[in-house]
Order: structure tokens, then C-alpha cells, then sequence
């Protein structure tokens, strides 16, 4: 059976959007972790956040990935989901590994004009665009370590689900 496909990057650059449509085109089931852990905890990363700190939500964030990780399965992971050393071993050695990447400037335009606090809260309270060319900063060798392909996500979401099934060598689902 097919190996899941996971998608890693920082929060904007698409993962839950090129996923569903990644999903659709191969015929594969789609999980998005963050949803997962929303579901089992009832709360919203945020509160999450609030209740444990960051500590405890990156520990449940972990269970929710081998949680939803299963065969034939697209799988958009979280922003920070890399910042584990598990984490990436985990996702290289069950599946491919697809990172999303997209400038810090068009991560941040692409946050200010869908906000959604709740959910993709602010790791610094500073501005939006200073705190992605941080997060990007500091994160880009993980993404780059985690990944086995990197795609570029500034792109329609159409054309990053064709370049992600070129890099995979797989034919979409008839």
C-alpha cells in the first residue's frame, strides 16, 4: 500500500489547501494534524497553548501525528511540527516528505488577509511579517533536513499538486 504523503512548512504557505486537493487528485485519505489534535482535546490550539504552553502542545502534537499517520493518507502537519527531532525522523521514515516553501513576505501577506488567531496563534506578539521571517529563519534547515522534496508553494494550489506528483513520480487518481 502507498506510503503517506506529509506536508511540512510554515504556517500560510498551504499545506491544508494543496493537501485537500493533493488528496482528491490521488485518491488518497487527507488528516490534518492540527484538526486531528483540535478534535481529540476540544480546543483550539490557542487554548491549547494557554492551558499546557508551548511544551505540552508540541507533546500533543506529536501524538496526534502518529495518530493520523496511516497508509494512502495526505497529511498537512503543523508550522512547528519539525522543530522535534522525532518529528522528522518519524515523518522521513514512514512516508515522503514534502516541504512548502514560500517567503517569509508572502507568508505573512497571506496570514494578514485570512486571520485565523485561534488557530494559528502568534509564537511572539510582534508584527506578523517580522515573526515569519524569524520563524522561517530559524526553521528553514529543519524543513530542509525533514523533507525529501521541497516545492515551491507560491504557486496556484493546482500547480504545487502537479509538481508535488512529479516529484513523487505518481499519476493522479483517475
Amino acid at each position: 500500500m502507498s506510503r503517506p504523503i506529509y506536508l511540512i512548512g510554515a504556517r500560510g504557505c498551504g499545506k491544508t489547501t494543496v493537501g485537500e486537493a493533493l488528496s482528491r487528485a490521488l485518491g488518497y485519505a487527507f488528516r490534518d494534524t492540527d484538526h486531528h489534535l483540535q478534535l481529540s482535546t476540544q480546543r483550539s490550539v490557542a487554548q491549547i497553548v494557554a492551558d499546557e504552553g508551548w511544551e505540552g502542545f508540541r507533546a500533543r502534537e506529536t501524538e496526534s501525528l502518529k495518530a493520523v499517520t496511516a497508509p494512502a493518507t495526505v497529511i498537512a502537519t503543523g508550522g512547528g511540527m519539525v522543530l522535534a527531532e522525532y518529528n522528522r525522523r518519524f515523518m522521513r521514515e514512514h512516508g515522503q516528505v514534502i516541504w512548502l516553501s514560500a517567503p517569509s513576505q508572502v507568508l505573512a501577506q497571506r496570514l494578514e488577509s485570512q486571520p485565523e488567531a485561534a488557530q494559528r496563534p502568534t509564537l511572539t506578539g510582534r508584527p506578523i511579517a517580522e515573526e515569519m521571517g524569524d520563524i522561517l529563519r530559524e526553521r528553514a534547515h529543519l524543513y530542509r533536513d525533514a523533507a525529501h522534496h521541497e516545492v515551491n508553494a507560491m504557486q496556484a494550489p493546482e500547480r504545487v499538486v502537479d509538481e508535488i506528483l512529479h516529484s513523487l513520480s505518481l499519476a493522479r487518481a483517475s
